[in-house]
């Protein structure tokens, strides 16, 4: 090769070699800029019925136009359940995308602490180069792990106050001026605000107390339903009749709120225990239960009085909840952000507006089975969508991590729903749901059960201390008011589901025996004091 073939050569690998180097700087930029921010709402106890974008009985009096705003301009999603209902265990299996008996926070009283040592995927997101917070509420016991930045209602049992709430921030306890949804905002904001320079995406876990026990609405909302009488659920009479011992046996009927959920105010020159007594009267049986407001009202009387302070302050704090979400998702289309950033909202499980006769969750009937979650990213969904597919609260991380475009581990339980908000559900995408409830008998006295939800039926297994079936076709009976698990009309059906219930559990390995069920129900693992 002569000299000036040489010199063409050398000249066409640098040009080539420069040319390489340019696609694979701008194919690193492009990529890095592809990669979401992701801005993960959740509330406590929050009722899809409770949301005007799910529609429910309350449409004419509450409104949530932020949360509908997120649906409306993303995905809608009509499926979605909680592994265990109940606050700490659901935020566990959200963390890791493993149910109770995996990730071992079976339940809130005598739950213990959550093992923050195990795998999350907030701190998958931070070793992968996201910058994580977490503002609001924690409710695990331990110290946040897997965030940059955190500040987290820590007071005893991390439950959270309404009002004055104390925080950890980044390891340092505060108490704090103010409203504790209005706060929590703020601190998510300020977060941002801080952030918006970095080149890093982010992930942001906004995390509100509200709207859970014991439902202290805002200053400005105070008064907002004085003169209106809001209307009762169908269910609200149930008689609980063919589930005597399970729906029938519980502490979550209108009789059991206490007067500090009435906002009573205690009688004067009461010691502080005196004084916490009074008010807690009515938490459970032998305590109060059916305490009358009037000596002038009947049963029926009182349980409506009562219902109805509860409904009212509850949606009140939801309104709270609402004006949150819309200052979030104004900053990001102030500062240009809202393109690329994720936006969910949901609830750790459902709740019971005076469904059934009751309130607080626990049973793996629809309202409190069933969660809120709507996902907005504007670069990737153009329009308005509805998603029926199943999903569970374990299939979170995992679906978090695949936007990010993170590893997911092969031992997550839950699977990645990207492909479905996409169109494009896989072929054995699970047409049922797995759920196991562990808590007795403290609090509210909700009998330890398994089941398996279908896209129709529902089975479900009572076993602590009894030994009942329950099953329900919820094409004809929505409200689950009929256990027909002695139809023989279903007889085969249930038959089937039995076979498929065994082959869940097998699937997540929780093919215990019920003495080693009930030995979990029964151990006490520490104290998170205050945490129902």
């Amino acid at each position: 090769m002569n000299k000036t073939n040489i010199k063409m050569w050398i000249g066409v690998v640098l040009i080539a070699t420069m040319a390489a180097t340019v696609v694979s700087c701008d194919s690193t930029t492009a990529s890095k800029k592809k990669r979401p921010n992701i801005i993960y709402i959740m509330s406590d106890d929050h009722a899809t019925h409770a949301i005007s974008a799910y529609g429910g009985i309350y449409d004419d009096y509450l409104q949530t136009p932020n949360i509908d705003r997120i649906a409306n301009e993303g995905i809608k999603f009509n499926n979605v359940f909680c592994t265990n209902a109940i606050c700490g265990p659901s935020r566990a299996a959200i963390l890791t995308g493993k149910y109770s008996h995996e990730n071992g926070y079976y339940k809130n009283e005598s739950g213990g602490k959550f093992d923050s040592t195990q795998w999350t995927f907030p701190r998958a997101m931070q070793t992968n180069g996201y910058k994580t917070a977490l503002v609001g509420k924690w409710h695990l016991g331990t110290e946040p792990v897997g965030f940059d930045y955190f500040k987290y209602h820590d007071n005893p049992g991390q439950q959270g106050f309404y009002y004055n709430p104390i925080y950890n921030d980044n390891g340092t306890k505060v108490k704090e001026e103010g409203y504790a949804t209005t706060l929590t905002t703020n601190y998510a904001l300020d977060w941002l605000e801080k952030e918006k320079e970095n080149d890093q995406p982010f992930l942001l876990m906004l995390q509100y107390k509200a709207p859970h026990r014991n439902w202290y609405p805002e200053k400005k909302y105070e008064h907002l339903y004085d003169s209106v009488e809001m209307p009762y659920p169908a269910t609200f009479y149930d008689d609980y009749q063919g589930r005597e011992l399970t729906a029938g046996d519980t502490d979550m009927t209108m009789d059991f709120f206490n007067r500090k959920d009435m906002k009573l105010t205690p009688p004067e020159g009461l010691t502080q225990k005196e004084q916490g007594k009074w008010l807690g009267w009515g938490n459970r049986r032998g305590m109060g239960e059916g305490w009358m407001p009037s000596d002038t009202m009947t049963v029926e009387q009182a349980r409506k009085w009562k219902y109805q302070r509860y409904i009212k302050d509850y949606l009140a704090c939801v309104k709270s909840v609402d004006d949150g979400i819309g200052r979030v998702l104004d900053y990001l289309d102030e500062q240009g952000l809202a393109e690329n950033t994720i936006v969910v909202y949901t609830s750790d499980q459902g709740f019971y507006l005076g469904d059934h006769g009751f309130f607080d969750k626990r049973f793996m009937y629809e309202p409190s089975l069933r969660m809120p979650f709507v996902l907005r990213y504007p670069a990737a969904i153009k329009k308005h969508q509805e998603n029926n597919d199943m999903i569970t609260n374990v299939d979170f991380a995992p679906t978090i991590l695949d936007f990010a475009g993170l590893e997911i581990p092969a031992d997550v339980q839950g699977r990645s729903f990207v492909a479905n908000t996409m169109g494009k559900k896989p072929k054995d995408w699970p047409t049922s749901m797995y759920y196991h409830y562990y808590e007795f008998p403290f609090w509210h006295h909700v009998q330890p059960h398994y089941g398996l939800r279908g896209e129709r039926y529902k089975l479900i297994h009572f076993y602590y201390n009894v030994d009942q079936w329950e099953f329900y076709d919820l094409e004809k009976d929505p409200d689950e008011m009929n256990n027909a698990i002695d139809d023989p009309a279903y007889a085969d059906i249930i038959a089937k589901m039995k076979e498929d219930l065994k082959k869940s559990q097998e699937l997540y390995k929780d093919n215990g025996s019920l003495n080693e069920f009930r030995a979990i129900t029964d151990a006490d693992f520490g104290q998170i004091s205050g945490s129902h």
